[in-house]
Order: C-alpha cells, then sequence, then structure tokens
C-alpha cells in the first residue's frame, strides 16, 4: 500500500485550508489540556484541601470552584469553536474531493473505460471521499486531541510520581507495540474485503444495467445464483476481517487496558500507605486510569478504523495514479481548423497484446470532402475513428487535421471540432432538451426546436405529455433505437463541427426515416469534411469517395458506380445487400 501518495492527493486539500485546520487543531488543543491537565488539577486540590482541617479552607474552596468554572466554560467554547471550523472544512473538502475523483477518472482513456466496471469505479470513488473524511477526524480526535491527552496525563503523573509516570510510560509504549502488531494482522485482511465489496458492487450494476438482456433470456435465476458466489465469497472476507477487528483486537487490548487500571490503582494506594503521595493523587490517578483506559482503547478500537480507511483510499488513489493511456502533452498547441483536410501517414497501430491492427497506413481525405468506410466487421473501420479522435493513441506514424498533428493538441480541443454520431447512442438520464443542447448548452429553444425538426426528432418529442422536457431514462432506456439515434443526430447538427463522423448512425431507422434524416444529412454536411461508416451500402452511394477496408488495408477505394465496376469486394457486398442477404 502506498501510503506517500495517499497522504500526497489528501494534502492538497488540508493545504487549502491550512488557516481553518489550525484554528481546529488550536481549539482543540487547548481543550484537551484544560480537560487532562487543569481540571483533574482542581479535582486533586479539592480533594486535599477537604481532607485536611485549615482556616482558610472554605475561602480556598470557593477560589478552585470558580477555576473549575472558568475552566468549564474555556472548554465549552473551545469544543464549540472547533466544531463550527471542522464541519465547514469537512464539507468542503468531501465537495472538492467528490470533484477531484471524477475530474481523475475523466482523464482516462475510452479503452480504461472499456475494461472496467462502471459501479466498481464509483464504489472504489464514494470510498475514497469517505475514506478521507475518516482519516481528517480521526487525526483530529484520537491523533492529536487524545495524543495531547496522553502526553499531559504522563507529564503530571511524572510531575506527582516518578514511578506512577514511569509504570504509565512503559504501559503506553507496551500497548503501541501490541496494536502496531495487530494492525499488521488486520491491513491485508481489510484489503481482501474492500476487493470483495468492489467486485459485488461491479457485480450488482452489471446485473442492473443488463436487466433487459436478462429479462428477455429469462436467466433470472442464473444471474441470482451467480451473484450469490460473489456475496459468499465477500462474507467469507467480511467475517475475516470483522472478527479480527471486533473479538481479537478488542480482547487484546481489554486485557491490557484491565491489567493497567488494576496496577496504577494499585500502586497509588501503596504509595500513599507509604505517605509519599496524597489523597488527592489517588483520585488523581483514578481519573486518569479512567480517561486513559477509554482513551488508549479508542486509539486501538479506530487505529483499526485508520487501516480500513487507508485500505478503502489505496484502490482508488492507484487508478489516480496509473498511467493514462492516452496523454496530453505538455503545453498543447491549439487546433485551429479551417477546411477540415484529415491525412494519415505512415499509421501503425495495435491494441494492447495484439497484432498490429494498421501497418504503415496512409490516407488523405480532402477537405469537404465526403467518404465512405465500408468493409468486413473487424477490417479496421472503427478503429479508424478511435484513432481520429483520440479515444487510441497510434504507435507511429501521425494523424493530421489541416496540417497539425493531433498528437500535439488537447484532446478536448480535439474533439470539439468534430461532431461524432455513434452506432449506439448514450443519452444522458435528462430532459429531451437538455439531451440535444448537450453540445451547446446556451442553445435557445427555437435552435434545439429546429434541429429536432431536421433530425425528425420533433414529431415524437411533440408527442409525448411533457415535451421537450421529457425525461429519457438511463442511457436513454425510454425511448427506442431510432428515436435515440434521432436525438443523437439532432445534437450533432447543433454541434455544427467543421468533420462530421457517422457510424452507422442511421442503423436503428426504418426505410421511412431513413429516408427524411438522409435529406437532413445533405444539409448537415454541406461543405464539410464528411465521414461514414456504413454496412447498409444503399446509405453512402452518394459519397464522394467509398473506401473499403480488408485485414486493416485499404482494398479498393472510389465511387460507387467505379467500385461496382471493379467487381470486387464492395461489389461482392452490393450485390448480397441487393439479394436480400448480408454476408
Amino acid at each position: 500500500m502506498n501510503y506517500k501518495s495517499i497522504f500526497r492527493h489528501y494534502w492538497r486539500f488540508v493545504k487549502e485550508e491550512i488557516t481553518v485546520n489550525v484554528v481546529v487543531l488550536f481549539s482543540y488543543g487547548v481543550c484537551a489540556i484544560f480537560t487532562t491537565v487543569i481540571i483533574p488539577l482542581l479535582y486533586k486540590e479539592i480533594i486535599d484541601v477537604v481532607t485536611v482541617v485549615s482556616i482558610n479552607g472554605a475561602r480556598q474552596i470557593v477560589e478552585l470552584l470558580i477555576y473549575l468554572a472558568l475552566s468549564i466554560i474555556v472548554v465549552t467554547i473551545g469544543y464549540r469553536v472547533g466544531d463550527y471550523f471542522i464541519i465547514r472544512f469537512q464539507s468542503t473538502a468531501i465537495k472538492k474531493l467528490n470533484d477531484y475523483a471524477l475530474q481523475k477518472l475523466d482523464k482516462h482513456s475510452y479503452t480504461f473505460f472499456s475494461n472496467s466496471f462502471t459501479g466498481s469505479l464509483i464504489a472504489k470513488a464514494k470510498r475514497f471521499v469517505d475514506a478521507f473524511d475518516t482519516l481528517h477526524q480521526q487525526f483530529v480526535w484520537n491523533i492529536w486531541i487524545d495524543g495531547i491527552k496522553l502526553l499531559s496525563a504522563i507529564t503530571v503523573l511524572w510531575y506527582s510520581s516518578r514511578i506512577l509516570g514511569l509504570v504509565f510510560l512503559i504501559w503506553v509504549a507496551v500497548f503501541v507495540v501490541v496494536v502496531k502488531f495487530l494492525i499488521k494482522l488486520q491491513i491485508p485482511k481489510n484489503l481482501k474485503m474492500s476487493e470483495s465489496e468492489s467486485l459485488n458492487t461491479a457485480r450488482f450494476s452489471d446485473v442492473i444495467t443488463n436487466i433487459f438482456t436478462i429479462k428477455t433470456f429469462a436467466t433470472e435465476k442464473r444471474e441470482y445464483e451467480e451473484y450469490q458466489k460473489v456475496t459468499d465469497a465477500e462474507e467469507v472476507n467480511r467475517i475475516i476481517a470483522w472478527k479480527q477487528e471486533a473479538f481479537w483486537t478488542p480482547f487484546v487490548q481489554g486485557v491490557l487496558v484491565n491489567v493497567f487500571q488494576l496496577l496504577m490503582i494499585t500502586i497509588s494506594c501503596v504509595l500513599w500507605f507509604k505517605g509519599v503521595i496524597s489523597p488527592g493523587t489517588i483520585v488523581l490517578v483514578i481519573v486518569y486510569a479512567t480517561s486513559v483506559t477509554e482513551i488508549v482503547w479508542g486509539i486501538g478500537r479506530n487505529t483499526i478504523r485508520i487501516s480500513r480507511a487507508f485500505t478503502d483510499a489505496d484502490e482508488m488513489v492507484k487508478i489516480i495514479d496509473q498511467g493514462l493511456d492516452v496523454k496530453d502533452i505538455d503545453n498543447p498547441l491549439k487546433l485551429e481548423v479551417s477546411k477540415g483536410e484529415i491525412i494519415f501517414d505512415d499509421v501503425t497501430f495495435a491494441y494492447e497484446n495484439g497484432n498490429d491492427v494498421f501497418q504503415k497506413l496512409n490516407l488523405h481525405i480532402k477537405p469537404g470532402e465526403r467518404i465512405a468506410f465500408v468493409g468486413h466487421s473487424g477490417a479496421g473501420k472503427s478503429t479508424i475513428l478511435k484513432l481520429l479522435i483520440r479515444f487510441v493513441d497510434i504507435k507511429s506514424g501521425t494523424i493530421k487535421i489541416d496540417e497539425q498533428d493531433i498528437a500535439k493538441v488537447a484532446q478536448g480541443d480535439l474533439r470539439s471540432q468534430i461532431a461524432y454520431v455513434p452506432q449506439d447512442p448514450s443519452l444522458f438520464h435528462r430532459t429531451l432538451r437538455e439531451n440535444i443542447a448537450y453540445a451547446k448548452p446556451d442553445a435557445s429553444q427555437d435552435e434545439i426546436i429546429e434541429v429536432a425538426k431536421k433530425a425528425h426528432a420533433d414529431e415524437f418529442i411533440t408527442g409525448l405529455p411533457d415535451g421537450y422536457e421529457s425525461l429519457v431514462g438511463e442511457r436513454g432506456v425510454k425511448l427506442s433505437g431510432g428515436e435515440r439515434q434521432r436525438v443523437a443526430i439532432a445534437r450533432a447538427m447543433l454541434k455544427n463541427s467543421p468533420i462530421i463522423v457517422l457510424d452507422e448512425a442511421t442503423s436503428a431507422l426504418d426505410s421511412i426515416s431513413e429516408a427524411k434524416i438522409q435529406d437532413a444529412f445533405k444539409e448537415l454536411i454541406k461543405g464539410k469534411t464528411t465521414i461514414v461508416i456504413a454496412h447498409r451500402l444503399s446509405t453512402i452511394r452518394n459519397m464522394d469517395r467509398i473506401i473499403v477496408f480488408s485485414n486493416g488495408k485499404i482494398s479498393e477505394e472510389g465511387t460507387h458506380a467505379d467500385l461496382i465496376a471493379k467487381k470486387g469486394t464492395y461489389a461482392d457486398l452490393w450485390n448480397s445487400q441487393v439479394g436480400g442477404f448480408i454476408e
């Protein structure tokens, strides 16, 4: 576990509010000194006064009670000041940590998210934030405050009796060593439990996300049984961790604490019999023995909580520190797109642990040219689009837009110049208005309606009870596939980027809707560089150029008429579809 890295990520948020944290520590520190040193010493003095007959006894008692009342007032005010500022700091820090976790996750590539469970990432991010809250509170209350109390108790006892102070010091040292050993036993058990919890969340999320598939295949029972295996494993790891945390650790600590209490009181009584200490000192010892027992018991118990918080934070910190698959260079250049020319120059690419998909691929797309990529599944069509929008990075070569290397510009800047409509668009669980306006949040209602009409989305939106304010459900589940695509097309129209990418953008539409949207596309792509991936070849007959991919290479290119005349791969695909069969 990388404690240094965990501290580094958390410290940045503490440092931003360092003044507030100093006020918190000072306020609580003063309270700890008063409750551990001043007030117990006042109790001792009161006992010593009332056990000895004195002419000034009444006056001394009154003075001591006044000091006691003032001390209680100081403690009350001090704790309230500390409480106010710690609430302010922790609330702000939790907000910033949530923002930070999302920001760091967002920096990872599309490939990273493709290989990760969504539910597991959410669980790790939440535990990362919760762990900070736990660690901060444990530091303030159990390290800072209890540490001051322990040091104060040792100091006062040492001053009252060297023997009592020495016994106390030796016992604390033994206790620290034992707790350290118990923590070493606890941490690996906590790690296993955290991993099991993440797997549980991931599996649960996977089932809920794919509930439609589960129901259509009638596999509820099978999924339930598989999920039970996950929770069974989690239960085993949880019991092992909890037994250590809630049984064995408290048992060992309890023995040490009880021995300490009995030993301190016994030694105090012996010293009193010998006339070494006063009755008030015995009261002081009893007070310290009781309070210190609570402190060290709390330290032992909360040290386990601290170790658990570190293990919870560790999972997310590993993700944050993980190298990025696709990373922007320092000081990236500004991408200026005026023409929309795209050049693939000797591009070589391979997925991780795989063979090369492309080897020295060369492709020139002229400004404003409308091209289509076709070919059998796995030929590399979609991979080219991923390379163009930098979902993945090339192995060698360059990709340029208007003579600018896209590896030298920021990913966000690059993607802002490209309107991408995927085969299976995913919508936010927000209103239709918000989903359409996602590329242009300040768009007016008239602009939204205009693009919706062009994409033939307005005709179904106006039929909904809440119209453009209708919620679409998670990932747009309330809409049909065709409706989702029409919303995605409207969104792309509103973005109005110089480069348009359509990845089977009409695949879920019926023939009538497709014909209407083809008309809308003509306006959308007018004067813009357009790349279309299509399996339905009837939609790309009017492209300026059709490029046929085969095994990561360009096997044919030309217009529809040219490729039909060649009687090659494209002609075979065309004849298969015209004949009613799609190979």
